[in-house]
C-alpha cells in the first residue's frame, strides 16, 4: 500500500526507500531446493512412467501376435471348412438290412414248383431291378425243391453300395448248401443286382485226438458219485441238488423235463483238488402219448456230454459248475 500510494502521486522513491525493513521482508514458507535436488527427485517418476509405457507396448505387441496367429488358424479352418461341410458324408453299407433282405430273397429263390411258378416269378420281381432279367432267374420250370431253413453265414462288402451276402441253407432231403446273393444298396433302397451263386457248405472239421491219459482212481470215484448228482440235476430239486454243490457253486436243475438214464462215460485228467472232467449221460425223455397199432410208443433217449468243474471236499468230489464242452481240446473231452 505504501508503494501504490507513492506511484499514485507519480513520485519516484529513492533507492533506499525501496528497501523494506527486515521485519517486513516476505518469508518463504518452503525453502527453495537446489537445482540438482529437484532433478533427482523427479527422475524416478520418469522411469516409472517409461516402465509403464513399455509394459503397455509389450502387452499390445503380445496380444497382436496372438491375434495374428489365431487369425491365421481361424482363416485356414474357415477355408477348409466349406469343403468338409459341402462334401457328402461317407455312408456305411447297411449290413443288417442287406442280410435280412438276402434271407427274404433266398426264401423265394430256393423254393420252386411248377404249380407255384407264377407266384415265384412275382416274388422274385420284388428283388430284381434288372430290366432284362429272367423272371424265374434261371429255373427252367421243372422239378420241385423246398427250403427247410436258412441263416446268414457271412457278408463281404465289395464297395460303397455293393456286397455279397452268403446264406447257409438246408433243403429237402437234408442237403446243406451256401448261396451267394449280390446286393446293391443306395439311398435306403435295395435290390439283388445279379443272379445268385450256389456254393459248397462248410467242410467237416475233425477235432484233434486227445492225448492225455486219465486218472483212473479219480475216474472210478466219479463214476460212483455222479449218478446221484445227475438224478438230482434232472429233477431240479434244490434241496437235493445242494448236497452235491461245492462252496461257491450255484447250480439249477432241469426241472423234471428228463429222467436220468445212466452214466455212459467219465474222463478225469490228472490234477489237484480242482479239476475239469467230462461225463456222458443218457437222458430219457417223457413218453409220447401217441400209439402205434394200439401200442404206446416207446420214449426217446438222448445221449449228451457235459463238462464239470469238480472240487475235492471231505473225501468226495463236489460240483462247482456244469455246462457244455467249450473246446474239443478241453481237458477231459471224450
Amino acid at each position: 500500500m505504501v508503494r501504490r500510494a507513492i506511484l499514485d502521486r507519480d513520485e519516484l522513491p529513492a533507492d533506499e526507500d525501496l528497501i523494506l525493513p527486515d521485519d517486513q521482508l516476505a518469508v518463504d514458507p518452503e525453502p527453495k531446493r537446489s537445482q540438482p535436488g529437484r532433478g533427482a527427485g523427479g527422475r524416478w517418476l520418469i522411469w516409472v512412467g517409461r516402465a509403464i509405457i513399455w509394459a503397455v507396448l509389450l502387452l499390445i505387441g503380445y496380444r497382436g501376435v496372438l491375434a495374428i496367429v489365431h487369425g491365421e488358424t481361424t482363416s485356414s479352418a474357415r477355408t477348409s471348412a466349406p469343403p468338409a461341410a459341402t462334401s457328402a458324408k461317407p455312408t456305411k453299407f447297411p449290413v443288417s438290412l442287406a442280410e435280412a433282405y438276402a434271407m427274404q430273397f433266398g426264401s423265394a429263390y430256393l423254393n420252386f414248383s411248377p404249380a407255384t411258378a407264377s407266384a415265384r416269378a412275382r416274388q422274385l420281381s420284388r428283388f430284381i431291378a434288372l430290366p432284362d432279367a429272367d423272371p424265374q432267374l434261371g429255373w427252367n420250370g421243372a422239378g420241385t425243391q423246398r427250403l427247410l431253413s436258412e441263416q446268414v453265414a457271412g457278408i463281404e462288402i465289395t464297395g460303397t453300395h455293393t456286397a455279397v451276402v452268403t446264406l447257409l441253407a438246408t433243403l429237402d432231403g437234408g442237403r446243406m448248401v451256401e448261396l451267394g446273393v449280390p446286393v446293391y444298396a443306395a439311398r435306403g433302397r435295395m435290390s439283388v443286382s445279379g443272379a445268385p451263386a450256389l456254393l459248397p457248405p462248410p467242410a467237416k472239421a475233425v477235432p484233434p485226438a486227445r492225448t492225455q491219459s486219465p486218472d483212473q482212481v479219480t475216474q472210478a470215484a466219479l463214476e460212483r458219485q455222479l449218478p446221484a448228482f445227475f438224478q438230482a440235476y434232472a429233477s431240479g430239486d434244490p434241496t437235493t441238488l445242494a448236497r452235491f454243490v461245492a462252496p461257491g457253486g450255484h447250480l439249477r436243475g432241469l426241472g423234471g423235463g428228463v429222467t436220468f438214464g445212466g452214466i455212459d462215460a467219465v474222463f478225469a485228467p490228472p490234477g489237484g483238488g480242482t479239476r475239469t472232467v467230462t461225463a456222458t449221460v443218457t437222458w430219457q425223455l417223457p413218453a409220447s402219448k401217441a400209439k402205434s397199432g394200439g401200442v404206446e410208443a416207446a420214449s426217446a433217449t438222448l445221449q449228451m456230454t457235459y463238462q464239470l468243474t469238480v472240487v475235492r471236499q471231505r473225501g468226495s468230489w463236489d460240483i462247482r459248475t456244469i455246462g457244455a464242452l467249450d473246446s474239443p481240446q478241453a481237458p477231459g473231452s471224450p
